[in-house]
This record gives structure tokens, C-alpha cells and sequence, in this order.
């Protein structure tokens, strides 16, 4: 089972390699792509099953022992992160399939997308494997890589602009993590995950805290919390409707696995509690207040996917085993539920030629289908019962309560007033994109969305249902990842048999 784990990597990798090769066999290209993400998604459904069972699962790259040797290991954080990750990305290939080249421009964009949606899906699940900071990093920088050619596909004006923006931001996080890489190798002798969970302890506190708030900064601008996330609003809407929908279900999220690994197993009870709960604070508030003013799909949506990063981090601030379970089910919940709506947008803009509030109107009655599958998620979104998102958002709510103090309290008043704003924004979107007199000419053909389109949407929107079905389920095995991380010593046992040296 322990070979299993590398697969996840590779074979992107090696289906990035083949469609590369098969630039001028797009029917090829399609298939090998969506044979490699299935591939994908049945491993990770595999080694959920084992970490839950038996504990984490390790692989020695190369047969180097660690912590001299690269180190992946899927436990049930990471297992759960590469499940709900693997199901995404699967339905956002499909859907882009189905789209065709509507917003790609030419063939020669088009010919490089599946390598590098493949490339990109390789870095997001060596991220959440990695054993070590150093290939943390470089997972990052895989997905980073792809991410700036999907983000300028077609090579519009307003792409290359924004793209421009992204590439810069990216690329100040990732000087600051490989900072951050350094002064901890400096400090400690090592960047193995497990062993620096025991060096880091022996450190004096005020090393520990600049090493701590060094991660966090790197991290806090790769999952755009507050005031780190300035850069997403004008980013993601400007690209294909599929590239952006995967971007905000995913890669953000990257950047909040990374904070919730590094704060649970090398700063446990560290100092940066206080500051984590401001921070979160800050994020559900300005987030959906950005969100109330906007005009555009895209970037409305953009600024709720910075608001709900708040949730987040609030559970990742309390530091229990409830605050972890809260963080990591809302997680799950916020990938599959951001995704899906980025992808409504999509057909929206498809049905309706725009995704400006101000020149739709009157979808309910022209495309009812479209209706129910942005009413679903936008409802979840917004947390109304019994959705996940309302589940969610209350476990993060009993944890903040059971902690207890002003920070805490003032946290659930916060995630209370974001949600109740979330509805309002999400009714808006309703009142005047669907239930408004139509804006559409009434002789005007209409422009339907080819069913693929359509077809991963409603897949997306099942599997958010599924995760308020089966929550219970859900529920329990976030549970046991917050314990295991609670204690670390899974974790550290399952890389380091013998004892950290």
C-alpha cells in the first residue's frame, strides 16, 4: 500500500508528459487526462481508507530512510485533502472538456492546456504528501508554474495584465517561504516535518515565534487572508471559467493546509493564536463586505471565497480538537461548494452573454435548470440548514464557545454577521440575475450550455449535497485527523519508526 502513495504525483506527471506529446490528437489528449484524474481519485479514495484503518502511510522515495530521504505520507488529513481535491479536479476537466474553446481563443493555447492542468494537479497533491518543508515548497512552485500559464490562456489584454499581478504576488510568497525554508534549516539542521516537530521544542521562544510568523506570512499570501488578499479579486475573474473555478476551490486551500500542518505539528501551542483569531476576523468581515458592493459574478464571488478563508483560519487559531475538526470539515465543504459556483458563473455567462448583474436577468424562467444548480450551492454557501456549510459553521461556533474569551466570542459574531451577508449577497444574485425581467430580446436564440457543462456542474453540486448526507460520517473522520494532529505523534511515528535522531 505504501507504493501507492507516490501515484498521485506521478501519474499527472506522466499524463502531462503523454498529452504534451499528443498536442495534435486532442481526442487522445482528453482521454488521457481524464483517465489519469480517475486514476487519481480511485488512490486517493485508497489511502483515505488505509489512514483511517491503520494510520498514515509512508513511502521513502528513492529507498533513502528519512529524514536524510524525500518523504510522502498520506494521513487522514492529507488522504481527505486529495479525495474532495481529486473529485474537483476531475469535474472541472470535464467541464472544460464540454466548453471546447469558448474561452481559450485559438488552437495554440488550447493544445497545452491538459499538460498543464495535469502539471498543476500534480503540485496541488505533492503539496498536501509532502513530508518535508522543502518539498512543500516545491510542490507549491509545480502548481504555481502551471497556474501562470492557465491564468493567461488566450493572451487577452486584460489576462496578461491580471496575470501579471499574480505572477508577481506568487512570487514574493515563494521568496518568503524559501526564507522561511532556510532559517529553519539554519535553526534546526533539517526540514523533515517529523524531526523538526521535535527540534523546533528545544528552540528558545522568540526563535520559534520569527520562524512561526515567517510560514505564516508565506502562507497567510498564498491563501489570501487578510490583508494578504488584495491580489485575488482582480486575478481570478479575468480567467477561462474553468481555470478560475479551480483556483478558487483549490488553490487557496493549498495554502490553508499548509498553515493548519505547520501550526499542529512544529508550532503546537505557539504564539500566534491571538494574531490567527485578528487575522480571521478581519478576513470574514472585509471579505464579504467586498462581496456586498460588486457588481460582477466573478468578482463577487472572489471576495466570499476571501471571506470564508476566515472560518478557517478561526478554527486553526483555537488550536482543539474541535476547532481542528470545524477548520478541516469547512475546508472540504468550501473546495467543492466554490468550485461549483465559479462553474455556474460559467454556464451563466454562456446562457446569458455576460456575468454583469447589471445586463442579466429573468434566467429562472429561461433556463430553470440553471435556477436550481445555483440556488443549491449558493444556499450552502450562505450555510442555511441543514446544508454543510450551516454544519460547518456551527461546529466552528460550539469550538469557539467552548474555548471561551473575548477573541473567540467575538469570532462567532463575526462569522454569524458574514453569514447572514453571504445570504443577503446570495439572494441578490437571485432576485436580480433570475427572477428579474428577463434582459434577454425575447426572439434571441438562446445560447445553451453544451451538457458536459452542465453535467459536471450538477456532479459538483451532488457532492456537496452528499457532504450534508453523509456529515455524520464526514464528521467522525475529521474528528480523528484533528486528534492525530492534536497529538503529532502519528504522524512523527509513521516517518520516524525508530525515534527523531
Amino acid at each position: 500500500m505504501s507504493r501507492l502513495v507516490c501515484l498521485p504525483v506521478v501519474v499527472p506527471l506522466l499524463g502531462a508528459a503523454l498529452t504534451l506529446m499528443l498536442a495534435r490528437r486532442p481526442r487522445l489528449q482528453r482521454a488521457i487526462s481524464v483517465s489519469c484524474l480517475v486514476t487519481t481519485l480511485t488512490v486517493a479514495v485508497a489511502l483515505l481508507v488505509q489512514a483511517y484503518r491503520y494510520g498514515p502511510v509512508v513511502t521513502q522515495i528513492g529507498g533513502w530512510p528519512a529524514p536524510v530521504g524525500i518523504v510522502l505520507i498520506a494521513d487522514q488529513l492529507a488522504a481527505l485533502m486529495l479525495v474532495v481535491s481529486a473529485a474537483v479536479t476531475l469535474c472541472v476537466l470535464l467541464y472544460s472538456i464540454g466548453q471546447g474553446q469558448g474561452d481559450f481563443g485559438d488552437v495554440p493555447p488550447v493544445t497545452i492546456y491538459h499538460p498543464t492542468y495535469l502539471v498543476l494537479t500534480a503540485g496541488v497533491t505533492n503539496a498536501f504528501l509532502a513530508g518535508d518543508l522543502f518539498n512543500l515548497f516545491v510542490g507549491f512552485e509545480i502548481l504555481l508554474a502551471a497556474s501562470f500559464v492557465l491564468i493567461t490562456l488566450g493572451g487577452t489584454e486584460a489576462r496578461i495584465r491580471t496575470g501579471s499581478t499574480y505572477v508577481v504576488v506568487s512570487i514574493l510568497s515563494s521568496m518568503l517561504f524559501l526564507a522561511g525554508v532556510g532559517l529553519v534549516y539554519a535553526a534546526t539542521g533539517t526540514v523533515n516535518l517529523a524531526q523538526l516537530a521535535h527540534r523546533l521544542d528545544a528552540l528558545p521562544a522568540g526563535v520559534r515565534l520569527m520562524l512561526e510568523l515567517t510560514l505564516l506570512l508565506a502562507f497567510g499570501i498564498k491563501a489570501a487572508v487578510f490583508p494578504l488578499s488584495a491580489w485575488l479579486p482582480d486575478s481570478y475573474p479575468t480567467a477561462p471559467a474553468p481555470v478560475s473555478a479551480v483556483f478558487a476551490g483549490l488553490l487557496t486551500k493549498v495554502g490553508v493546509y499548509a498553515i493548519i500542518r505547520t501550526e499542529t505539528l512544529l508550532f503546537p501551542g505557539g504564539h500566534a493564536g491571538t494574531l490567527l483569531l485578528v487575522v480571521a476576523g478581519l478576513t470574514l468581515i472585509v471579505g464579504i463586505l467586498g462581496a456586498v458592493a460588486q457588481s460582477d459574478l466573478k468578482r463577487l464571488f472572489s471576495f466570499t471565497l476571501v471571506s470564508h478563508i476566515g472560518y478557517m483560519i478561526f478554527g486553526v487559531a483555537l488550536g482543539s480538537v474541535a476547532g481542528l475538526t470545524g477548520a478541516i470539515f469547512y475546508v472540504l465543504h468550501h473546495i467543492t461548494i466554490q468550485t461549483t459556483l465559479f462553474l455556474v458563473v460559467g454556464l451563466i455567462q454562456v446562457r446569458a452573454g455576460s456575468t454583469d448583474l447589471r445586463r442579466i436577468g429573468g434566467l429562472a424562467r429561461v433556463a430553470p435548470v440553471l435556477a436550481v444548480i445555483f440556488f443549491v450551492p449558493a444556499m450552502n454557501l450562505a450555510g442555511i440548514p441543514p446544508f454543510s456549510g450551516f454544519l460547518g459553521k456551527v461546529s466552528l461556533f460550539q469550538a469557539g464557545v467552548a474555548a471561551g474569551g473575548p477573541l473567540p466570542l467575538a469570532l462567532i459574531a463575526a462569522g454569524a454577521l458574514t453569514s447572514l451577508l453571504t445570504l443577503y449577497v446570495a439572494s441578490r444574485v437571485w432576485n436580480i440575475a433570475f427572477w428579474r425581467a428577463p434582459r434577454l430580446a425575447v426572439d434571441e436564440p438562446a445560447v445553451r450550455p453544451p451538457g458536459l457543462m452542465v453535467g459536471a456542474t450538477v456532479a459538483l453540486v451532488a457532492l456537496g449535497l452528499a457532504m450534508t448526507v453523509v456529515a455524520g460520517p464526514l464528521f467522525r473522520v475529521t474528528a480523528d485527523a484533528a486528534v492525530d494532529l492534536r497529538q503529532r505523534t502519528p504522524y512523527v511515528r509513521a516517518v520516524l519508526p525508530h525515534g527523531a535522531p
